[in-house]
């Protein structure tokens, strides 16, 4: 298989003037980004490396704000044959604190050579590299420092790297997220993109279209990697400027006449309930083929509420798509929706939550319908399992594992790690979830378990089952258990974001989900609290922090609430 210094060599001689990215700026013409406006821009990011000192093989991290320089410092560093890694830059959404001790941590276990930031940030990566001076960063790169140059494949050190060899480090987002660094090999990101390619059916009509960041896998290789080194239009806007804009997302679409988007399930709602009329004047959405969620579990609700959004803007029913990935695979593990529907899966949801059993059920009350994740790509073996890892039947539920040629080398110097991620060959997930007709569903995160009593309690099941009071914000509930020293046992707490300040109106609102999560579970809810809009905290990615939030009740609690 071809490194990606080969296939951007390949693409350099051949299609030079082709325009690789748009790049969307805020209060700005759109920067349409050829690919020798692209490998110029790497090279000299290549040639700082190289003065500076930095080996191939080496680590360097990637710490800036959406841009140009974000785009040329990556592939910089590929073309010289080091192994760059792309982390969240400090905002008003992160603990400053937390931050900091995570960068400091981070640069103990990765031992990056060098840090490459923009000017403003220089003080806050030396503040962390001086916490972890028993590993010294040998330079600083400000990317306003660095500039254009002519590349000379001849001598880019990118050209002598092996598939086997390290190309990148993938974190995740979690809260110990940054001391994970999954390594990934050209090989096994060349397989992965080879067998995505074919599953979601890229032409070279396709346009992505993505805000997503590039810190997280299926910004990065969904909506980066894959697209430049395929030559496929990509269209890619600030994931800030979505979040304070969302309608931009569609505007490009429409403009660009994208067919192609991921989003994480919490962007379904959070589009259908924040995108206003008056900035869909002229949108048409009929370019887009497929819209897939991913990267968190997917709700039938969810899309349901998107597509009745915006199916006046000629959004099609059959655009609605699933994935289910991860890091550790590069990203894709299944596909759903390409070619033909989602399926649906309507169970019996007492059942789900007792039994651990996916049982049918007759449409009605008690029913809950799950979406798909769709079918294994090509090549990729997955089964689900009980604590003991023994295979489980169909309809229940486990946890996921995978093998493939997709797999990570490991977690970057932390093999320790690594080791307890595998089971004879087989990569434990840590989701569950079960498996119907070759058909993967996702149900949630097996480490997110609640012992109440001796019994297993998940908190996505309670948070669904909360989401559907009305009143409360879908997607904007979490679920986690809080040690009772008197009952011996955990307690379950649910905080849930709602609109109202009205102190009455949000213990009616508590009071219902207490009612609606003992009425579909084995779960007597006592602990419902109904908070106002922007409580609760996520992770870079987007997603409910459960720990952080945990922590945040906890303090309101000993400050009297």
């Amino acid at each position: 298989m071809p490194t990606f210094t080969q296939i951007l060599h390949r693409t350099y001689s051949e299609s030079p003037d082709s325009v690789a990215v748009h790049l969307l700026q805020n209060k700005q013409p759109d920067l349409p980004i050829t690919y020798r406006d692209l490998i110029h821009g790497a090279a000299g990011y290549a040639r700082a490396l190289e003065q500076a000192s930095v080996q191939p093989g080496e680590v360097v991290v990637l710490i800036l704000q959406h841009g140009e320089a974000l785009i040329s410092a990556f592939f910089g560093a590929v073309l010289h044959g080091a192994i760059p890694s792309i982390m969240p830059f400090l905002t008003e959404k992160l603990s400053p604190d937390r931050y900091r001790a995570d960068l400091a941590a981070l640069i103990e276990i990765i031992r990056p050579a060098a840090i490459v930031t923009y000017p403003e940030f220089v003080p806050e990566v030396q503040s962390a590299i001086n916490s972890a001076a028993s590993h010294p960063v040998r330079a600083v790169l400000v990317s306003t420092e660095v500039g254009s140059a002519e590349p000379d494949f001849a001598t880019l050190a990118g050209l002598s790297r092996s598939e086997e060899d390290i190309v990148l480090l993938q974190h995740s987002s979690g809260t110990t997220g940054l001391q994970k660094g999954v390594a990934l090999s050209q090989r096994a990101v060349t397989h992965q993109l080879e067998k995505y390619v074919a599953a979601i059916r890229l032409s070279p009509q396709d346009v992505i279209v993505s805000w997503l960041p590039l810190y997280h896998d299926m910004g990065l290789i969904a909506g980066f990697v894959m697209p430049i080194l395929t030559r496929t239009p990509l269209v890619l806007m600030s994931p800030f400027d979505w979040v304070r804009a969302p309608y931009k997302l569609l505007q490009a679409v429409s403009q660009y006449r994208g067919t192609l988007t991921w989003l994480p399930n919490f962007a379904y709602n959070f589009c259908a309930q924040k995108i206003r009329d008056r900035d869909l004047e002229g949108v048409d959405l009929s370019s887009w083929r497929a819209v897939i969620n991913c990267s968190e579990p997917t709700h039938w609700k969810s899309h349901h509420a998107f597509l009745e959004r915006f199916q006046s803007r000629r959004l099609r029913p059959d655009a609605l798509a699933t994935c289910y990935a991860m890091a550790e695979n590069v990203f894709a593990v299944t596909q759903g929706g390409i070619g033909e529907p989602v399926t649906v899966d309507e169970v019996d949801q007492r059942a789900l939550l007792t039994e651990r059993r996916a049982r049918p059920s007759i449409v009605g009350d008690g029913s809950l319908k799950l979406l798909s994740a769709g079918r294994p790509l090509a090549g990729m073996q997955v089964r689900v399992l009980d604590d003991q890892r023994r295979d489980l039947p169909e309809r229940q539920l486990g946890e996921i594992a995978i093998k493939s040629e997709c797999m990570l080398t490991g977690y970057f110097n932390r093999d320790d790690l690594t080791a307890q991620a595998f089971y004879d060959g087989w990569y434990l997930t840590g989701d569950l979830g079960y498996l119907v007709n070759g058909e993967v569903y996702v149900t949630g995160r097996k480490k997110d378990l609640i012992i109440v009593g001796g019994k297993n309690v998940y908190p996505q099941d309670l948070e669904r089952l909360a989401g559907e009071v009305p009143g409360v914000h879908p997607g904007r509930v979490v679920a986690f258990g809080v040690f009772d020293e008197d009952a011996g046992t955990e307690e379950v707490v649910i905080v849930a974001e709602a609109d109202t300040e009205d102190d009455s109106e949000r213990q009616r609102l508590a009071d219902e989900i207490r009612q609606a999560v003992t009425r579909g579970s084995d779960v007597a809810l006592r602990q419902a609290h109904v908070v106002g809009p922007q409580w609760l905290l996520k992770t870079s990615s987007g997603k409910i922090a459960r720990l952080a939030n945990r922590d945040k009740y906890l303090a309101a609690m000993e400050d009297g609430g």
